[in-house]
């Protein structure tokens, strides 16, 4: 074999070597520690906008078979296990589709019970507080404008995060009393009139297998008014206020 030949395949090994070892580092990385996460829709409105990219802390609640790519890990429940709070956003598979991840706020916990009665949330039979603290209005792509209420909504009187509702009178602002069994979860969506979420039956209770991770800050987001190649439009479809933001 010629000198050039073995150079050249011997670049080739060191290059799938070094891929090899850079994938490995990256999914390591991506199961245990933090998972990107994008945002289709706008179910979390206002807490979270379509066009948001953001971290997952993968270990806030412990690992389970889903923490990992494809569910490689023959984990049958959640090891290393820590308990989320009422009022994190959380990302999970879906129940019964566990190939779709939804992200959502905690509003029940095992045990608890959860109700919603003309638009206002009741846990354990107490009322949530709600503080009005803003009036927008919101056009879909069709041009179509509606009118939102933007509430402050506190859980045990100290953290609050902002839901916005268009009426009290939506399809799931009157719900039956639910009981969340236990090692299941309740989960709700900020954009309370916009959001498949556990008071519906294609959601219902989460187990608490499904759990992800906790949502902890946006790196990246635009507003999807111009493509990767049109850079001269970046600067305006980049909402740069939103880098670095929080979740709460």
């Amino acid at each position: 074999m010629s000198t050039d030949k073995y150079k050249t395949k011997n670049s080739i090994k060191e290059l799938f070597k070094t891929l090899l070892i850079a994938g490995s580092i990256a999914i390591f990385f991506r199961s245990i520690f933090f998972e990107p996460f994008n945002i289709p829709s706008g179910s979390m409105i206002p807490t979270l906008l379509v066009g948001d990219y953001l971290f997952v802390s993968k270990y806030s609640y412990g690992y389970s078979k889903y923490s990992f790519p494809f569910g490689v890990v023959p984990i049958s429940d959640r090891v290393l296990e820590k308990s989320p709070k009422r009022g994190d956003v959380i990302v999970f598979r879906k129940p019964g589709d566990e190939t779709i991840d939804y992200i959502k706020r905690l509003v029940a916990l095992p045990n608890d019970t959860v109700q919603v009665k003309n638009g206002i949330l009741y846990v354990n039979q107490n009322m949530v507080k709600r503080t009005k603290s803003n009036i927008g209005v919101m056009r879909n792509i069709y041009g179509d404008e509606k009118t939102f209420t933007q509430f402050k909504e506190t859980f045990d009187g100290i953290k609050f995060h902002e839901i916005i509702e268009a009426s009290d009178k939506d399809l799931f602002d009157d719900t039956i009393e639910f009981k969340v069994p236990e090692d299941h979860y309740f989960f709700m969506g900020d954009n309370r009139d916009n959001s498949r979420d556990s008071r519906t039956p294609e959601v219902g209770f989460v187990p608490k297998k499904n759990l992800i991770g906790k949502a902890q800050i946006i790196f990246f987001s635009h507003n999807n008014s111009a493509s990767i190649f049109e850079f001269w439009k970046w600067h305006k479809a980049i909402r740069f206020s939103r880098i670095g933001k929080a979740i709460e």
